[in-house]
């Protein structure tokens, strides 16, 4: 079953025995945001239409935030946009963006561990999260023995859930949103730093 077939976040934490939990273990890490990207982003939400769709949704306001924190991590990460993801039949899709180890052999090297995965839904935050989990399974599979805490986002481009997969599923309480731009990015910054921390982990512990 593809992940966009997974409707109920309870049928995917049934189907793969997984414990839910809610908690707020975001721990808000600033980054610092140029005035052209505010103003960029204010042009985009006043004059455009970047709600339109699920694809204009990525384009104009999901995939400009997670950009901008990611070229602060590039040297460890690529992010991947609509990149498929396959651990079998049951688990394979194309999440909407995949936050992943660089390879050594380049850039171009879709390489594991995979640390973030990324979900676009026009409100529909439940079906959105389905999917989301769905995916979060099929990478911590694909990311084999490693002791990786797979973080996940679904977001409509205006308002940003959070959540993180270890032995369980645990959903951040707080909700941000694009209008608190700051906050925003000091979430978005928390998720590649604590990556970038357990990539370091892992590198480490190969040496």
């Amino acid at each position: 079953m593809a992940f966009i077939s997974y409707k109920d976040i309870g049928a995917v934490l049934k189907e793969f025995q997984i414990t839910y939990t809610e908690a707020n273990f975001i721990e808000e890490i600033e980054f610092s945001i140029s005035d052209y990207f505010r103003e960029d982003l204010q042009t985009v939400m006043q004059d455009g239409v970047p709600s339109a769709s699920e694809f204009s949704i990525c384009e104009n306001l999901i995939y400009p935030v997670l950009k901008e924190v990611w070229k602060c991590y590039r040297s460890n990460f690529v992010l991947w946009g609509h990149k498929s993801l396959v651990y079998d039949e049951n688990l394979s899709g194309f999440p909407e963006y995949i936050l992943a180890n660089r390879s050594p052999l380049g850039k171009v090297v879709f390489d594991k561990p995979y640390f973030i995965l990324v979900e676009a839904k026009q409100d529909n935050f439940a079906e959105g999260w389905a999917q989301c989990l769905a995916e979060m399974v099929a990478a911590q599979k694909l990311n084999n023995e490693m002791d990786v805490t797979i973080f996940g986002i679904v977001s409509n481009g205006k308002d940003w859930e959070f959540g993180k997969l270890e032995k369980m599923f645990t959903q951040n309480k707080t909700r941000y949103f694009i209008q608190n731009l700051d906050q925003l990015f000091a979430a978005v910054n928390y998720v590649f730093q604590k990556s970038e921390m357990q990539l370091n982990e892992l590198v480490a512990g190969r040496c």
